[in-house]
């Protein structure tokens, strides 16, 4: 973590666990900053998580200790939790299956459990049910609860959890990267295919939800634009063969270029990034761009308003005119896009800090210990 730590926690001794599954990029890396932010503070932290999970996040690296936990079977997971929490003082538990599994884990014990709820779960039918039957589980499992967006919180108080706050989750600052150097920005935008072309990047899983069904369709307007921008696009996921049969049935200017490790290198070569999703709370590609100095197109979703502020160009979610247009015009209007520059860098100085945020986890653990003392 590259903030400085705070002086070592009062009680030393305290052991806190936390408890992820697969994990967003979002969630993934807030839980390896918590887990060294606490660990530099004096906690004794273990992270229990799929081991494909500790290893992409390096959670040893953090100096907490790590359990792995099955990613399939929920009754070995409970069972790995609560052995993993034996002499836990609190559990900390980020996702709403994890969340479910935790307090089943808890079950007749007196330690109290934190869930936080990153982002909300989509369903329908049957499985729409089962999810707000999770949901409410978790929240009234829960000491506190903390809510990514103020739509989570209001979310989980439906659910009837006894305290829900609001806790804007910080991802680690991004790491340097070398000196502005054009040379390096004209090679990586050659490797991708955009050297005499606009270039707009959009990153995130390929499932629904996600929006690329209208950035699908915005696309086809910049078609007509001389010269015709290329549209990259990271990720994996269940929709790919969809969007590539539309890419190619339809001719459309975007390239699918699959996970990436090299993001912010992707975003620093782009002229524009893209978010069509149907909700964000507090999006991993918004605060990389706007860290990045890179404009930003955003669909007004969510917690997106408030993390960005007017640091960006906001348009309605599943409106393809809109979002096609808010690009072009940023295309078109290179002042624009230099004012977004200079208002998301501010915008992104504005955000809690890592620090900010162990300090705040840190306090709800105080409390909650000191109700059991």
């Amino acid at each position: 973590m590259s903030s400085t730590p705070g002086p070592s926690h009062t009680r030393p001794s305290l052991h806190a666990v936390q408890v992820l599954g697969s994990g967003s990029a979002g969630s993934g890396a807030h839980v390896r900053s918590l887990a060294a932010g606490l660990v530099a503070r004096g906690l004794r932290v273990t992270v229990c998580a799929p081991r494909g999970t500790g290893e992409g996040y390096a959670f040893a690296g953090s100096g907490a200790s790590f359990a792995p936990l099955p990613t399939c079977a929920d009754a070995s997971a409970v069972a790995g939790i609560r052995a993993a929490s034996l002499s836990a003082d609190v559990v900390h538990a980020h996702g709403l299956r994890s969340g479910v599994l935790a307090a089943l884990a808890l079950r007749g014990r007196h330690t109290p459990l934190v869930v936080t709820w990153h982002t909300k779960v989509r369903a329908q039918g049957a499985r729409a049910q089962v999810v707000r039957l999770m949901e409410r589980r978790a929240a009234r499992a829960a000491a506190v609860l903390l809510g990514a967006s103020s739509d989570l919180v209001d979310r989980a108080r439906r659910r009837g959890a006894r305290d829900a706050r609001l806790a804007p989750v910080a991802v680690p600052a991004p790491r340097p990267g070398p000196p502005d150097d054009d040379s390096l920005r004209h090679k990586a935008r050659a490797e991708l295919g955009a050297v005499a072309r606009p270039l707009l990047v959009a990153v995130g899983r390929l499932e629904p939800g996600r929006g690329y069904g209208p950035l699908l369709d915005a696309a086809r307007a910049w078609r007509e634009l001389d010269p015709e921008p290329l549209l990259i696009v990271a990720g994996e996921g269940p929709e790919r063969p969809w969007l590539q049969h539309r890419i190619e049935t339809e001719a459309l200017p975007i390239r699918l270029v699959g996970r990436r490790d090299d993001v912010p290198e992707l975003l620093a070569a782009a002229d524009v990034a893209i978010l069509p999703s149907r909700w964000e709370a507090r999006s991993l590609l918004a605060q990389e761009a706007l860290h990045a100095g890179v404009p930003l197109v955003a669909t007004s979703v969510g917690g997106v308003p408030d993390l960005v502020g007017d640091a960006a160009e906001l348009v309605p979610y599943g409106d393809p005119d809109a979002l096609s247009a808010a690009v072009t015009r940023l295309l078109d209007d290179p002042a624009r896009r230099a004012e977004l520059v200079t208002a998301g860098r501010a915008q992104a100085a504005s955000w809690p800090s890592e620090d900010d945020t162990v300090a705040h986890v840190l306090s709800i653990y105080d409390e909650l210990s000191q109700r059991g003392a």
